[in-house]
């Protein structure tokens, strides 16, 4: 993964949620599928492998409560993390309508919802 990816997804991942820490095992144990550039940003597949446990219910949902400014993108960009049948499936990367730069250098990396995650909402994507 390229180092946005990795930052993103560590935040993401971030926190002591069941689910959470779930997903966790599953990046440290999983590898890239496929890489899609789309012009206004890119798609991350994963491939988890069978042994790596997977979110109790084998359920489905994405979320993305991260944002970045980006050096290149005026506005930012945006993340959403797909979850397929209680694994990993996809990552997501977004700007608002401006053409992703071809070559990310610096970047921060924030909350959406600020310092804090808003973790009720998230609870009920998995639960």
């Amino acid at each position: 993964m390229t180092q946005l990816e990795q930052a993103v997804m560590k935040l993401l991942l971030e926190g002591d949620e069941p689910a959470i820490a779930t997903l966790r095992q599953q990046l440290d144990a999983c590898r890239v599928e496929s890489r899609e550039l789309t012009g206004a940003g890119f798609y991350v597949k994963f491939a988890v492998p069978n042994f790596a446990p997977r979110i109790s219910g084998n359920k489905s949902f994405n979320f993305g409560d991260v944002s970045a400014d980006i050096d290149g993108l005026a506005s930012g960009a945006g993340f959403v993390l797909f979850v397929k049948d209680g694994a990993l499936d996809m990552l997501e990367g977004y700007s608002y309508d401006e053409p992703w730069p071809t070559e990310i250098k610096n970047f921060r990396l924030s909350y959406t919802t600020g310092i804090a995650r808003d973790w009720q909402s998230l609870r009920k994507k998995w639960s």
